[in-house]
């Protein structure tokens, strides 16, 4: 065993630029003053692709719980992992984020207790590391990849636990002078956590989402320090919430296995510990399995699928949030006016077996989100999404405005609120009937099978010479029924379902020559609302051009 001498002696020989002590780090970043109650949390994403799905949804939790306690949300940028670490990945997490509405209150651009990207925060790490080495609760590890192959061989062959721990961690009790040899070699070196864990011990520990659980004491002594000087997530996680003054962490369920880790690491270092919440990260359902989203099988995985096709974000956040707590939809139900924000999240109502992501029910919720908006709403939102997606359609609105919000504030009156848009690039289906270009470019609709030709011809005529922009729905109806009793089309639906044969069809057939002859489409909003916003001149245009 090196004395304490040997052991100060080398950790001012492995850090001799570091002359800064822990004590002088607490006083550059002091504890931060707190009411009871507030959480200081952390979004903390390492930027090595596009921004995921489960950022936001993960982030979410973060923000939603430092405004509910007028906490603090920080976003800190885990980039140590260089290799993966892709050009612009940064600017892709903040702005990813921001255009979802979730915004920081301390990031790489502002806050006290920075840096906030971890590879400018070397020299913090190395303080921390160069004082566990003075106190023999870290040690240099001179173990090369190949040597670390072969013990990991021999743990095989006899049977037992893989990994640098108790006797297989040939340096953790290396004298002084071996240590000496391998650095005046030059030799490469990683910083190792001198693990006095007993992996046969259980302790038990307190998740704020999955409770009481009961883990195995770690012994492994994990890499700290890599050979780069840059910490591993296992070091910087304790020192970075720590001299943040984190007071919960808010991390998916893959670290959950690390929990013995940190607590152990959280003591070595002679922090106080703090708490922990694991949700589950999103997961879909695939052959009747689950598994959590993949960014190489699943599109939606990325967060710019959901920008690119225009689904509001608003509507994606409280998607989640009912993911998060199942009584958001009842609480929604109740609140149709209020903004998501005014929801209280509780992480005591998170479901423990997991968060099961389905676009058929995120889109329910989108039509839920757009019905709640006005005309103008839809038509501004739209129009935002264009600017940046489609410059055609962005022409089209400025062009036809009070024409194009006439056509979204079909069925978005009343009682019966139409539910048919999911995201802002339906505009095209929306706006395509309305529009001479676009309407000629669709396909035209089958007719009922049980209309016959020259019935056709026959119920056009006879609306258009009756047609009047001016009647009320019931009067409109009332004509379209005339017409079908006229031509031997039903009304009385009873009738027709118990003597079929006496009659060519139902009024329905009939409204549907119309919806044909004037959409191309057998499904349209409320065809008289359709027609009102057409107007006279372009319903009887494309009815007589229906005949020829």
């Amino acid at each position: 065993m090196r004395s304490k001498e040997e052991n100060s002696k080398l950790a001012q020989l492995l850090f001799p630029e570091i002359k800064e002590t822990p004590k002088d780090m607490f006083v550059k970043y002091p504890r931060r003053d707190l009411q009871s109650g507030q959480l200081v949390v952390r979004f903390a994403p390492s930027p090595t692709g596009y921004l995921h799905l489960g950022s936001v949804y993960t982030s979410l939790i973060d923000r939603r719980l430092a405004d509910q306690t007028n906490g603090v949300c920080i976003l800190r940028i885990e980039d140590t992992d260089k290799r993966r670490e892709v050009e612009g990945g940064v600017d892709l997490i903040i702005n990813g984020l921001s255009d979802f509405g979730i915004k920081f209150d301390e990031s790489i651009n502002s806050g006290n207790y920075g840096p906030y990207l971890q590879s400018e925060r070397e020299d913090i790490y190395k303080v921390f590391a160069k004082d566990m080495v003075s106190r023999d609760v870290a040690y240099p590890c001179f173990a090369s990849p190949d040597e670390l192959d072969d013990i990991r061989k021999k743990q095989e062959e006899l049977g037992v636990r893989t990994g640098y721990y108790g006797n297989f961690a040939k340096w953790r009790d290396a004298s002084f002078e071996d240590i000496m040899k391998q650095l005046d070699s030059g030799k490469e070196f990683v910083i190792r956590l001198r693990s006095t864990g007993n992996f046969e011990e259980k302790f038990e520990f307190d998740d704020k989402i999955k409770g009481r659980c009961t883990f195995s004491e770690n012994d492994m002594d994990l890499v700290l320090l890599k050979s780069d000087g840059l910490p591993t997530y296992h070091f910087a996680h304790p020192i970075d919430d720590t001299l943040m003054g984190v007071n919960l962490v808010i991390r998916t369920t893959e670290w959950f296995p690390s929990i013995p880790i940190h607590l152990e690491i959280f003591e070595k270092l002679q922090f106080e510990q703090i708490d922990y919440a694991h949700p589950s990260p999103l997961m879909k359902m695939d052959n009747g399995n689950k598994r959590k989203l993949s960014k190489r099988k699943d599109p939606e995985a990325d967060a710019r699928y959901f920008f690119n096709h225009g689904y509001p974000t608003v509507a994606i956040l409280e998607y989640f949030l009912n993911i998060m707590n199942s009584n958001f939809s009842d609480w929604r139900r109740e609140n149709p006016e209020k903004e998501y924000t005014e929801f209280e999240l509780k992480l005591k109502k998170f479901n423990r077996a997991g968060a099961l992501f389905d676009m058929t029910k995120l889109e329910n919720v989108c039509k839920e989100y757009v019905a709640r908006l006005s005309a103008q709403e839809v038509y501004d939102h739209i129009f935002r999404w264009a600017q940046k997606y489609d410059s055609e359609l962005v022409k089209r609105m400025e062009e036809n405005r009070e024409y194009c919000i006439k056509i979204l504030n079909i069925e978005r009156e009343g009682d019966q609120i139409r539910k048919d848009i999911v995201k802002w690039e339906d505009a095209y289906d929306q706006f395509s009937i309305f529009f001479d270009d676009m309407y000629e470019e669709l396909d035209r609709a089958a007719l009922p099978e049980n209309i016959e030709k020259e019935d056709v011809k026959k119920i056009i005529d006879m609306f258009l010479d009756t047609y009047d922009m001016g009647d009320s729905t019931d009067v409109w109806f009332s004509k379209i029924k005339d017409i079908g009793n006229e031509l031997g089309y039903t009304s009385d639906y009873k009738a027709f379902n118990a003597n079929p044969e006496e009659f060519k069809g139902k009024v329905g057939d009939v409204a549907m020559v119309l919806r044909i002859a004037l959409t191309k489409k057998s499904k349209t909003p409320d065809l008289h609302q359709v027609m009102r916003v057409l107007g006279k001149e372009k319903v009887e245009e494309r009815l007589r051009k229906f005949m020829i």
